[in-house]
């Protein structure tokens, strides 16, 4: 049988009455070699279109979807068939999902960080007009990584990383398990291929070992639910290779020690059924505690609807039990290609804005709008591509999902923002608990407001949501930018006094205007706040607001073309929130590494200086001249930090410490070495060290050594 008849028979199997004549055209344009592709040959272009368009009627797809996995590729490479032919031939609705995946493609090339958001960006956009442009993406994607040993090693993988990162959470997300499982495990055996072969070769033994276990299991089931005249079948299912070694990873444990490698699954007719085969499985074994999930009356964010418990089974070991509908699993396996709105046409975002479904669609298209920093923006893309599983109900009763470890602040977030903005206390199951809370399954939120409350920056520490975490963020930058001005104009001020002028005259005047824009800003009250901020000397606005003929003292006039103020050291590794080109310092108090946890001091007229949250002289200073600051960790640089290291005077004991230091790449600055009369030594080094994982690499080797029994830090 040719592809072409394949794949009219998979469709046909599932929707009889499809009109397969595009898919013929389509497949005729692909055959004859002249439609685009970018891999070497012409047959191997052919059999990727082919195989996606397969891969796309498994997911029991729309006909116009078929037809674009098959051209998916046909706006690209050599004789590329061009958009407005595509329209002629096939069409708007076709050459708009076509277009739709040219656009990703050519972001496919991910070499950093910002390269994959791009990428990301553009593939919600396109998801956004039409979701079923990523499911074809997702389909491709998979093709790609079941032919991913043909290319280089590098090439497989970077392919695998993103694979494991972005393109199997998203298929996650949108429900398709078969899919996700396939892409887990195939960028599993790329990016671990001496466990994954070891992994595969220990399941299957055990596979074999436990066959007869297993279907004795089944048939027990079956039997009972033959009882109680409940029609039924009864699955052993065992689990992907990824999930067990995440698991044997997770606990700690080696394979032997997991005994729920098989899940078995129960498919009955209705509703009622599955809670009354989930009594019959109680009855007939032991319920572990806590290990019962009810996704049918609390779906997942990914329409997932299913019964989960974990009994003990015939032979004492523990194992899992899932119960569903022959619907429910349509459900859990196609995910979002088995939505009743693909029957009529493509979903978008507009369609489903009232669809609770695809709140995390619309939370990441918000992200992309207001993030526009690639770090940022692919952090909230991870939080919303790795959803925990907390449930929680609103004083109306209704349910909100939520990641795990959420708070009542994540809560408020995801209600509304306002809400979120104002909250100052919350209940939950109707006691005050403190807003870092962690909540739990089944909890009642309810959530107090204040119109004079605003969002602290502590929040930063207790949120789980993308949403709560921008918002947060972006507040705290608007309130820092508010305060830097205030600083900016009393410096101001108080130099202009010092010449005989007051500010208000040039506040809103021309002269204020043409010296922000000489200086290289928009507006004045850009200026006032770089002024604040230490990034422009207050002697710059006041040489450009006060000429040298109007100065109070000619001795001491500002010139008009002043030094260019000092910048922040390119090594300095700090980012300031919503401001660049400060001078930067760090205080000698504390020494921060990068790694530690800091905030930043606005110093009057010198820049800002980091301290560690944790200084004392942080935690003394003026709450209204901090600011958030961050290491910029992809900035190489070296910082210096002292180390003491007790030991015992013992010969060879400073060769050994000196080259620990050395072999583990830290530079010795300087060095004090006494011993005490008790026979024990005190050494103090000051060591170059990249961050704080490298001074811990350090510590860790420092101690290893015999005879050295503390090593500690010292902060100034």
């Amino acid at each position: 049988m040719s592809p072409l008849d394949n794949l009219l028979a998979s469709v046909q199997a599932y929707n009889p009455s499809a009109d397969l004549a595009p898919i013929r055209d389509a497949y005729t344009l692909v055959a004859s070699g002249s439609f685009g592709g970018v891999r070497p040959t012409a047959a191997q272009n052919i059999e990727h279109a082919c195989e996606v368009a397969q891969i796309l009627a498994r997911l029991r797809m729309d006909v116009p979807t078929i037809v674009a996995g098959l051209l998916h590729e046909a706006l690209e490479g050599q004789g590329a068939t061009t958009l407005p032919e595509l329209r002629r031939r096939f069409g708007d609705e076709i050459a708009e999902l076509v277009d739709g995946l040219t656009r990703i493609s050519r972001y496919n090339a991910v070499s950093s960080e910002e390269r994959q958001a791009e990428n990301f960006r553009k593939m919600l956009i396109a998801m956004a007009r039409d979701l079923r442009v990523i499911l074809v993406k997702l389909a491709d994607r998979l093709h790609i990584m079941r032919t991913l040993a043909a290319q280089p090693e590098e090439k497989q993988r970077q392919l695998a990383r993103e694979t494991r990162d972005i393109y199997a959470p998203l298929a996650n997300r949108l429900g398709i398990s078969w899919l996700k499982c396939d892409l887990e495990d195939i960028a599993f055996r790329f990016l671990e291929p001496e466990i994954f072969t070891s992994l595969a070769a220990q399941v299957e033994k055990r596979a074999q070992e436990q066959a007869g276990y297993v279907e004795a299991v089944r048939i027990n089931i079956l039997d009972k639910l033959h009882e109680h005249k409940i029609a039924g079948e009864v699955y052993g299912r065992s689990k992907h290779l990824w999930s067990i070694y995440r698991k044997m990873e997770r606990q700690g444990v080696e394979l032997d020690q997991i005994y729920d490698l098989v899940a078995f699954r129960v498919m009955v007719t209705s509703l009622r059924d599955c809670y009354a085969v989930l009594g019959i499985i109680h009855a007939a074994w032991k319920p572990l505690p806590g290990r019962f999930k009810d996704y049918i009356a609390m779906p997942k964010a990914n329409m997932y609807q299913s019964l989960h418990t974990t009994v003990i089974g015939p032979q004492g070991e523990p194992m899992e039990v899932q119960i569903r509908t022959e619907e429910m699993h349509r459900i859990a396996e196609e995910g979002i290609a088995a939505h009743w709105k693909y029957k009529e046409k493509g979903v978008t975002v507009a369609d489903a804005r009232d669809d609770k479904s695809f709140a995390w669609l619309r939370q990441m298209l918000e992200c992309q709008y207001e993030l526009t920093d690639s770090k940022e923006f692919m952090d909230s893309v991870r939080f919303e591509l790795f959803p925990g599983e907390v449930f929680v109900f609103t004083p109306r009763g209704e349910v909100c999902e939520l990641p795990r470890g959420s708070t009542p602040i994540d809560f408020a977030f995801s209600i509304h923002t306002n809400i979120g903005m104002h909250c100052v206390g919350a209940k939950v199951n109707g006691k005050l608990v403190p807003l870092k809370t962690v909540l739990s399954n089944g909890d009642l939120v309810e959530i107090i407001t204040s119109p004079n409350q605003t969002p602290s920056k502590d929040w930063l520490k207790h949120v789980h949501t993308a949403k709560a975490r921008n918002k947060i963020r972006q507040w705290i930058k608007g309130a820092e930018r508010d305060k830097s001005i205030v600083i900016g104009r009393d410096l101001l001020e108080k130099e202009l006094r010092k010449q005989g002028a007051a500010l208000g005259r040039f506040l809103n005047s021309e002269e204020m205007n043409h010296a922000a824009l000489d200086l290289g800003f928009a507006n004045s009250e850009e200026l006032l706040a770089s002024v604040g901020y230490g990034k422009v000397p207050v002697g710059q606005v006041v040489g450009r607001l006060l000429p040298p003929e109007k100065s109070k003292d000619e001795i001491a006039v500002i010139p008009l073309t002043p030094r260019p103020p000092e910048r922040k050291k390119a090594g300095s590794a700090i980012t300031i929130h919503g401001v660049d080109d400060i001078m930067v310092r760090f205080a000698k108090c504390c020494n921060p590494l990068p790694g530690d946890e800091v905030i930043g001091f606005v110093t009057r007229g010198r820049g800002v200086t980091v301290h560690t949250v944790d200084c004392n002289h942080a935690l003394m200073s003026d709450p209204e001249r901090r600011i958030d600051v961050e290491w910029d960790l992809k900035k190489k640089t070296t910082r210096p930090v002292k180390v003491r290291v007790y030991c015992y005077d013992q010969q060879g004991m400073l060769a050994s410490i000196t080259g620990a230091i050395t072999n583990c790449e830290a530079n010795i600055v300087s060095a004090s070495i006494m011993s005490t009369p008790d026979h024990r030594g005190l050494n103090n080094f000051e060591l170059d060290v990249q961050d704080l994982a490298h001074l811990n690499r350090v510590i860790n080797a420092l101690l290893k050594i015999k005879g050295v029994y503390k090593v500690e830090r010292l902060r100034s």
